[in-house]
């Protein structure tokens, strides 16, 4: 029984879906549905109940996959642990960035990293759209901001990033512990990133 199958086995318990397990894994639905029938002809029972709307855990199943997913947790702490002690970093560092950031700052950090950790490999997702970390599946989200003090931008006009016709005109900012909320004001506004920047 492969591990990557029993790691498939446990996105399809989580989502409920086979489709959407494979989209979280970034993979195609007949890579993860044949995991999951490999894992189960190997086990000789089904662990999921299946009906032309829904997904379940069987009896069989639901006892299953605790422990397979405390086995998957220990090796995977085993591997980490041999790694630590190496100061080995690689597998796949998957990084959203705003579309300006991405293409004129970060990348060029990137490259740097990747030179300092060559076993490592970036997949990077370049969008202005809000990221669901649960939903994308990205390590991390990188975007900025930086206005000196919120209160200095009463006396300004204000660009706004516009996002499915919806005008961002209020703006959050957090300085020493204290939340500030500014409505602004503005008479430009665009669905670019880097032409409000400009």
């Amino acid at each position: 029984m492969l591990l990557e199958d029993l790691q498939v086995i446990l996105k399809v318990a989580e989502f409920r879906s086979i489709t959407a397990a494979a989209a979280n894994l970034d993979m195609h639905i007949t890579t993860a549905s044949a995991a999951v029938k490999r894992v189960e002809q190997s086990l000789g029972v089904e662990l999921f109940v299946r009906t032309t709307r829904h997904l379940r855990l069987s009896h069989v199943g639901e006892r299953y996959l605790p422990n397979c997913q405390q086995a998957l947790q220990m090796l995977e702490q085993a591997q980490q642990n041999v790694k630590e002690d190496l100061d080995v970093v690689d597998g796949e560092l998957r990084v959203a960035l705003s579309s300006d950031l991405g293409r004129n700052l970060i990348i060029p950090w990137m490259d740097q990293f990747m030179d300092d950790y060559p076993s490592l490999s970036l997949r990077t997702h370049v969008s202005d759209s809000n990221i669901d970390f649960y939903r994308d599946s990205v390590d991390i989200a990188l975007r900025y901001g930086s206005p000196k003090h919120p209160h200095d931008l009463a006396s300004h006009n204000g660009l706004f990033y516009q996002l499915h016709d919806i005008i961002n005109n209020v703006w959050k900012f957090t300085k020493d512990g204290i939340e500030y909320k500014i409505k602004m004001n503005g008479n430009r506004a665009s669905n670019d990133g880097d032409l409000v920047r400009r």
